[in-house]
């Protein structure tokens, strides 16, 4: 890719994130959906501006884990501990629901048991940095529905881990190895708990650290770096660097320095997460939206049965909060979003020929209704919750 090529898509990126982020933003919807739209816009399907082209890809990545930086930054960690079982009980029956009627519909359809599995699989998956952004955005992050959302979205991507290793093994060998899955699992619980623990223990050396340098942007560079390390252990540890992220930010709120990371960061953010956001939209593919040609139907028809499964089974998740105060639909919506998750599931069955390509049509649109429903819906359960 050629600089000349590289530096357009940033402009046309940003100039239609911007654009569509407005737009969305006067019509009282969050400013990710109209990104989200954007994204769509200038993709191949409809314009051609944009190709999902790695450099592009890895900013997005990079902006992700901003987020979710900036996002630990504003929360309180004994929040977190205090939802802990509301969320342990969303995450679960988050992840339960969605696969048992996924699978169970794949199974009707008379798909492989792998199939089944791998469809039922990828509708547990949960985006937590659209449920993030959207959160931001309405000023709910704080709240204890918020801290429940983000918990148990984060408990879904380690158990999203373990399902996806689950499936590869028997793909690729049509058998399990027990030992990889407790690895997986033991290995993104120990280094989430390690992070955040011996992280707080010694948080003050971060604050020495920045106190004795006098360079210019030497707090926003030392806490990018802090950030970017633990991302990279995560992604080491094969989990992922979202939650190495996440585990920076709570750790560095526990700092003296916490509101002056919280400011600099943030147009850092604004920087680079639009990025993410527009790639994301970029990768639907609107041809299988289309019911006038008949080799579509087959795929609209599984479409409509998962996204059914896929909302009804996040919907119940919001069943799992404990507390008579809690806005039980509002978490329920805020676990709906698929995402970059649920595309990078697609596209691993996809690639290791779990699926056809119209089966992978089918999760791309369930991917995309529920990403898009998300923020209109979450908005709008907060806002009936408010009256």
């Amino acid at each position: 890719m050629e600089l000349k090529d590289f530096l357009w898509s940033l402009i046309t990126i940003y100039v239609c994130a911007r654009v569509m982020g407005e737009l969305a933003a006067r019509i009282g919807q969050s400013a990710v959906l109209g990104e989200l739209l954007a994204g769509v816009l200038v993709g191949g399907s409809v314009l051609g501006w944009v190709e999902q082209t790695e450099p592009l890809k890895l900013l997005g990545e990079v902006g992700v884990m901003l987020l979710l930086l900036e996002v630990g930054l504003e929360s309180d960690l004994q929040s977190f501990l205090r939802v802990g079982w509301s969320a342990a009980l969303v995450a679960i029956i988050g992840v339960v629901t969605p696969f048992g009627l996924g699978y169970g519909l794949a199974v009707g359809l008379h798909m492989s048991q792998l199939q089944a599995i791998f469809v039922g699989a990828t509708l547990t998956a949960t985006s937590v940095a659209i449920s993030a952004r959207v959160l931001f955005d309405l000023g709910k992050l704080k709240t204890a529905e918020g801290n429940i959302i983000l918990a148990a979205a984060v408990l879904d991507d380690i158990l999203g881990l373990v399902t996806l290793s689950v499936i590869v093994g028997l793909a690729e060998s049509g058998t399990v190895s027990w030992l990889d899955v407790g690895r997986t699992a033991g290995l993104s619980v120990l280094f989430l708990t390690l992070a955040i623990l011996v992280g707080i223990r010694y948080a003050h050396l971060f604050s020495r650290l920045v106190n004795r340098m006098h360079t210019r942007g030497r707090l926003v560079i030392t806490a990018l770096t802090f950030t970017l390390l633990l991302g990279y252990a995560a992604e080491v540890m094969q989990i992922a660097p979202l939650v190495g992220a996440l585990a920076a930010g709570l750790v560095l709120a526990r700092t003296e320095h916490q509101g002056h990371i919280g400011e600099r960061i943030k147009p850092v953010t604004d920087v680079f997460v639009p990025i993410f956001f527009v790639l994301v939209g970029a990768a639907v593919d609107l041809r299988y939206f289309n019911p006038f040609h008949p080799e579509n139907w087959p795929v609209l028809l599984l479409a409509g049965g998962l996204a059914v499964a896929a909302v009804t089974g996040k919907l119940a998740a919001g069943l799992g909060t404990v507390g008579g105060t809690i806005n039980r639909w509002a978490v329920g919506v805020g676990m709906l979003p698929r995402g970059e998750v649920g595309l990078i599931f697609a596209s691993v069955g996809l690639s290791r020929g779990i699926i056809t390509q119209g089966e992978y049509g089918a999760l791309l649109i369930v991917i995309v209704l529920t990403t898009l429903l998300s923020p209109m819906l979450l908005k709008r359960a907060f806002s009936e919750a408010g009256r």
